[in-house]
C-alpha cells in the first residue's frame, strides 16, 4: 500500500485507506446478529414446509473446517437472491462462524450496503465494482489485497457466489475478481494453501 501511495503525504493515503476499508466492511455486530438470526428463522418457517440438510455434504464441510491451518472458501451457485442469507444461517447454525460473504453490491442501496457489511457482506470497493473505472484503481486495489490476505490469514470463512442471480452459467465480473484475489494471495505464501469447499443450494420451487 506504501508502495502504490507514493507522492502523497502519510496522513492523507492513511485517511484514503480507512475510506477505502470502510467500503469493503465493517465489523460485525453481536445485537444485529442475533436480530438477524431471530428474524430469519421466522422468514424461513413462512417461506419454507421444511429445510433439509445433505449428510455427507454437511460431513465433508466440517472435517474440512477441522483441518488445521488452512482458510476455508466456499464456492456457490445462485439459484435464489434468498442464498447468501440461507447459507450464512445454516453454515452459522453448524458452529463454522460467521462467513464473510462476498456480495455484488453494483444493486445495493447505501443503506443495505452498510447493513449487509454489519452481517458479514463484502464489497468491492466502490470504484472497482462494475462497470471497471481505470482512475486512480491503484490504491483500492492493493487495499483489498491486503484485506483478503487478513481474511485468509485469519482464517475467516468466505463465502463467494460465482454468479449473480438469477444465473446465467458464467462465473459473473465480481465472483472473478474476488477469486483472482484468493488465487494472488496463495501464489504469494501469505497463506500456504486454501480449502475451496463446493455449497450448494436446491429449491422444489425457487422462492
Amino acid at each position: 500500500i506504501q508502495d502504490v501511495a507514493t507522492g502523497q503525504s502519510q496522513q492523507r493515503w492513511k485517511e484514503k485507506v480507512l475510506q477505502i476499508l470502510a467500503e469493503i466492511q465493517a465489523p460485525l455486530s453481536p445485537l444485529l446478529l442475533r436480530l438477524c438470526h431471530w428474524a430469519l428463522l421466522k422468514l424461513f418457517s413462512r417461506l419454507f414446509l421444511n429445510v433439509q440438510l445433505h449428510r455427507g455434504q454437511l460431513e465433508m464441510v466440517l472435517r474440512a473446517a477441522r483441518t488445521p491451518g488452512v482458510p476455508l472458501v466456499f464456492l456457490s451457485t445462485h439459484k435464489s437472491p434468498l442464498d447468501g442469507l440461507l447459507l450464512s444461517f445454516l453454515l452459522f447454525s453448524q458452529g463454522l462462524g460467521v462467513p464473510r460473504v462476498a456480495v455484488g453490491g453494483q444493486l445495493c442501496s447505501p443503506r443495505l450496503r452498510s447493513l449487509l457489511r454489519r452481517l458479514g457482506g463484502i464489497f468491492l470497493p466502490l470504484k472497482m465494482e462494475p462497470p471497471w473505472s481505470n482512475r486512480d484503481q491503484g490504491l483500492p486495489e492493493a487495499v483489498l489485497a491486503t484485506y483478503v490476505e487478513e481474511v485468509l490469514r485469519s482464517r475467516q470463512p468466505l463465502l463467494i457466489f460465482l454468479e449473480e442471480p438469477p444465473g446465467t452459467r458464467q462465473v459473473s465480473l465480481v465472483a472473478q475478481q474476488w477469486l483472482a484475489l484468493l488465487h494472488r494471495a496463495v501464489r504469494a505464501g501469505t497463506v500456504p494453501d486454501a480449502l475451496l469447499v463446493p455449497v450448494g443450494i436446491a429449491y422444489d420451487v425457487v422462492p
